[in-house]
């Protein structure tokens, strides 16, 4: 299991442009934020953590790069914060 979050964060922290939608709200959830679903209508969804700026991602394939920048930076700074 902590392998294929090492993977997981490996993935994202390279920006790999195959990440899908799924691949990078395990990630969020993983790391404390919450998902809530979009309004009808939307494809986005936002993600809230107490303490950090909400993200919100679409759920789309590809995966915009920006997205995952976002989940990126997230991610990176959850990593030196649990150092």
């Amino acid at each position: 299991f902590v392998g294929q979050w090492d993977k997981l964060v490996t993935a994202i922290l390279k920006k790999d442009k195959n990440l899908r939608f799924d691949d990078l709200c395990k990630a969020l959830e993983r790391i404390g934020y919450h998902r809530e679903q979009p309004r009808s209508g939307s494809s986005h969804y936002v993600f809230r953590k107490k303490g950090c700026f909400s993200i919100t991602i679409p759920k789309q394939q590809p995966m915009n790069r920006a997205y995952i920048e976002l989940v990126s930076d997230a991610v990176r700074a959850f990593l030196q914060e649990s150092e």
